[in-house]
């Protein structure tokens, strides 16, 4: 079956794996304006759903050589034999005669044929699986104009039976102006000839943003646009129609980074499982905190500065796990590396939870004796993690900061990790009394250089003096499923967060939107 390439289906949207994999044959549209990715789009169904043998992609809008050039992923010998350049078909097709066409029936014949199949498919008899392509439609549009490459297609696809075909046309278009078609004449033909007739799945791809009223003729229709998010450019795939699909998220936030097309969003670990190894902590380039993640440490040029501290505008729609992929790599490196975290969390994150998060990559005493976390609520506990700050006055909740911070630093007084959630200080304290907190903690943060990390909720009133103490500021937001990043000082582009495939989770991967 379709779908079981060796490569995987990894960035193809799982309703469409499902969809063009389905039983029998399947159309679908993919529309949208110049410059969406629908071309990158066809050529990674081509790959990621299609077999060797079985799937073809007839191009009319650009040679072969032209696609190789854009997309050197093609030039494998097993991709090479998929791509099917109109012109050169044209030109075989002329050098080879009209040997292997089908002879043409008399139009009372084909209406007999019709008729018989009509009549045994409303007595519900279903056929075995067909060993010859039906050309009825294709018979009758050949007697206005010899189309070489679309019946080199039809043979191709023939000699794969009664296995199911992948064909992939760029354009519509393309092939109804050369021999002036009809468009819905031509996607009707293909429809009965090889979807309804033939087993095959066909995805016609429209050179403009709109259908023009022939998506009642196949199952399944796809749009692609593109939009500007902050000055900075976002693709969407929406899933407008998948027959006897379950949609189960209707559009998806895409990247064509690298010239592949890889929708965002949902989960491409391996399995679909977290690893429990334990951590390799990554080396820290000099003058900067490893960041835990390669990718992002490439972004930041090194990782975070030391004695810096840098600020994650939260939206109101990113959970906890969203940003913790970006977060616990960076905690995770601190303490596989004997440094200590001293934390205050933010509404909806739990200390249990981190806890057990990152004990499965690192030794449990290691947590307990490195990191502390304040708990403004708590005035005693029993767990060696957790600062209660409510057994007292102010006096003693800043000696056991002052504990805390010697706890962190260890006996060998290595910098540590601040990461401070500046909503529950706001709550807590009222916002003026909160600023000056801010500051005076960040200040030391800089003078002995540990790594700070500020979180920023929607709505705080001390965003804006909090901003202008920040080395760098990100926000992170929540396009189409997939949490992102970008940068507004340094100025960035949007990259998606996601697991690593090749490892899982908890290593993380930003994967540039483009």
């Amino acid at each position: 079956m379709m779908g079981e390439s060796g490569s995987g289906t990894a960035g193809v949207p799982p309703e469409v794996v499902s969809f063009l994999s389905g039983k029998g044959g399947r159309s679908l549209i993919v529309k949208g304006g110049a410059g969406t990715g629908k071309t990158t789009f066809g050529l990674e169904l081509l790959e990621r759903i299609g077999q060797p043998n079985r799937s073809f992609y007839l191009s009319t809008r650009v040679g072969d050589e032209a696609l190789y050039r854009q997309f050197p992923w093609l030039k494998t010998a097993e991709m090479r034999s998929r791509v099917l350049d109109a012109a050169k078909l044209f030109l075989d097709a002329i050098q080879s005669g009209t040997k292997g066409r089908q002879s043409e029936l008399p139009e009372s014949e084909q209406r007999k044929i019709r008729a018989g199949k009509e009549v045994l498919g409303s007595f519900g008899q279903e056929r075995g699986p067909p060993t010859r392509v039906d050309r009825t439609h294709l018979v009758a549009l050949l007697k206005r104009s010899p189309m070489p490459e679309v019946e080199n297609v039809y043979n191709r696809i023939e000699k794969a039976l009664p296995e199911k075909s992948l064909l992939v046309i760029d354009s519509l278009e393309g092939v109804t102006h050369k021999y002036g078609l009809e468009m819905e004449e031509f996607v009707m033909a293909l429809q009965k000839d090889l979807v309804e007739g033939s087993n095959t799945a066909v995805v016609m791809i429209l050179e403009k943003p709109e259908a023009g009223g022939i998506e009642y003729l196949v199952d399944g229709l796809i749009s692609i646009q593109r939009e500007e998010l902050d000055e900075r450019r976002v693709r969407h795939l929406r899933l407008e129609k998948l027959r006897a699909t379950n949609i189960g998220q209707a559009r998806y936030a895409v990247t064509l980074a690298g010239g592949r097309f890889a929708a965002l969003g949902f989960s491409m670990a391996p399995n679909g499982k977290a690893n429990d190894d334990r951590w390799a902590p990554m080396p820290d380039p000099d003058r900067f905190y490893s960041t835990g993640i390669p990718t992002f440490d490439e972004l930041l040029g090194g990782g975070f500065r030391r004695g810096s501290f840098n600020a994650f505008e939260v939206d109101v729609n990113v959970g906890v796990d969203d940003y913790y992929m970006l977060f616990v790599p960076t905690f995770l490196n601190f303490l596989a590396q004997g440094r200590g975290i001293i934390a205050v969390l933010a509404a909806g994150e739990s200390p249990d939870k981190l806890r057990e998060t990152l004990i499965r990559h690192v030794p449990a005493t290691q947590f307990d004796t490195r990191v502390r976390i304040a708990d403004y609520s708590a005035a005693e506990t029993e767990d060696p993690f957790i600062l209660p700050m409510a057994r007292g006055g102010r006096d003693d909740a800043a000696r056991a900061m002052v504990m805390a911070e010697k706890t962190a630093s260890g006996p060998d007084r290595k910098p540590f990790m601040e990461y401070m959630a500046f909503d529950t200080f706001e709550s807590l304290m009222g916002d003026q009394v909160a600023i000056r907190m801010y500051f005076q903690g960040i200040s030391r943060t800089k003078h002995v250089g540990n790594l700070g990390i500020g979180l920023l909720k929607p709505g705080l009133l001390v965003s804006s003096e909090v901003l202008n103490m920040m080395d760098s500021y990100f926000r992170i937001i929540n396009i189409d499923n997939a949490p992102c990043i970008y940068g507004i000082r340094p100025r960035t582009m949007i990259y998606a967060i996601s697991v690593d495939a090749s490892k899982g989770s908890p290593h993380a991967v930003l994967t540039p939107v483009v």
